[in-house]
């Protein structure tokens, strides 16, 4: 049997060499990539429509150039570690087994047109948790601590989709003017299933198997019906409300927990 490679199971387009999951039908023209020099422009488009940012913690309103390139910059340094990882993988593993990591390497949702050109229209990450659902913040800041310090495939690890990811020594300056919403789809596309299925893909083709997710938690602002139904089509548990205190853009937010873990899906 030949080994898989330590992408799998991304595909490799074979013209540009990038790896991408693609969804499945009905929306197989939907692809999930990593961020793109140049996404920016779209990216700016997407954080400065209200019905968009009103929904997620982190950008600043009004969205600037210089807030994009940062955040592309960021998110493009993350992915392309996870890929020079990999490749280190296959030279250190070539007969396998396929290494876990912390994150996908591919987030970005892309529609791909009928003449191969393709437009960025949402985001999806998944990553260790900032445990916004405890309320103390010694003891949330001690867990995410713990969280963070667990070797990749660590079965206690507790993962977020979307939430915050900073380094501990980013200032809260810096981390404001990268912030550009970790779970977002554009609106011109809601209503269609396609987020339920991204979310459900990069579970079963990239969390579960690649970074050995076994517990994920997901928070919304309360309120936002449509983030909560996509979460529990997956899967995931409505624990209801909390309150920790989360203030964005001057308004105080009210979060509710969503939570996944796979001993309740045998």
């Amino acid at each position: 049997m030949t080994p898989q490679s330590q992408l799998h199971p991304l595909e490799v387009n074979p013209h540009t060499g990038e790896p991408f999951l693609r969804l499945p039908t009905p929306h197989q023209n939907i692809i999930i990539t990593p961020p793109r020099e140049g996404d920016q422009s779209v990216i700016m488009q997407h954080m400065n429509d209200p019905t968009i940012h009103k929904w997620i913690t982190g950008p600043p309103v009004p969205y600037l150039q210089e807030h994009a390139d940062s955040w592309v910059q960021l998110v493009t340094e993350q992915s392309n570690a996870i890929l020079e990882y990999l490749k280190k993988c296959e030279e250190n593993f070539p007969n396998g087994p396929l290494q876990f990591v912390d994150a996908s390497p591919v987030r970005y949702l892309r529609e791909v047109k009928e003449d191969g050109t393709d437009v960025l229209i949402g985001d999806v990450r998944f990553g260790r948790g900032p445990f916004e659902e405890v309320l103390d913040e010694v003891e949330r800041k001690q867990m995410e601590e713990e969280n963070a310090r667990k070797q990749a495939g660590d079965p206690t690890i507790q993962f977020v989709v979307g939430g915050k990811w900073f380094s501990a020594h980013m200032t809260a300056d810096i981390q404001i003017a990268l912030s550009c919403g970790l779970d977002w789809l554009a609106a011109s596309h809601h209503g269609r299933g396609i987020m339920t299925a991204a979310v459900g893909l990069l579970m079963s083709a990239w969390a579960i198997p690649r970074m050995g997710a076994r517990h994920v938690v997901a928070t919304t602002f309360a309120g936002n019906i449509g983030s909560n139904r996509v979460f529990e089509k997956n899967g995931f548990v409505n624990r209801g409300s909390f309150d920790n205190g989360k203030v964005v853009r001057g308004k105080k937010k009210i979060l509710t927990l969503l939570e996944w873990k796979l001993s309740n899906h045998p």
